[in-house]
């Protein structure tokens, strides 16, 4: 099974997959957060054969919804009326993160995806 995983930002959304097997996180692009990021998502999705989207879900360290996280509750409800079901994962600071691996770059935001995918994989093997 192909995972996808999104990292919703206001600017950019990042986005990372599975290998074909689905044990391996990969990061994969950023697109700007424009009218046409839903094209690039469903574009990626049809083109690389992702059978589930994980989004991460944006929350502080007591467990309460971010800004963002309106967004992207919005953003998971556009994906939904065009069929995509979503899965919500717990992200926390994972744009920082990336940064802190790899400095600021064009791939920081797909970097945190990779980084939310690579924590859904965990969970999911752990259950």
């Amino acid at each position: 099974m192909k995972v996808m995983a999104i990292d919703y930002g206001e600017k950019r959304v990042g986005i990372a997959s599975t290998d074909e097997s689905g044990g391996f996180a990969l990061p994969r692009k950023t697109f700007p957060n424009d009218e046409k990021l839903l094209e690039n998502i469903i574009r990626f999705k049809t083109e690389e054969g992702i059978d589930r989207v994980v989004i991460g879900e944006s929350k502080n360290y007591k467990s309460e919804a971010n800004p963002v996280m309106e967004k992207i509750e919005k953003f998971r409800s556009d994906l939904s009326k065009l069929g995509i079901e979503t899965i919500l994962h717990p992200e926390i600071l994972t744009t920082m993160e990336a940064r802190q691996i790899q400095g600021q770059t064009d791939m920081t935001d797909a970097s945190a995806a990779a980084l939310i995918l690579k924590s859904y994989i965990d969970s999911i093997n752990n259950s």
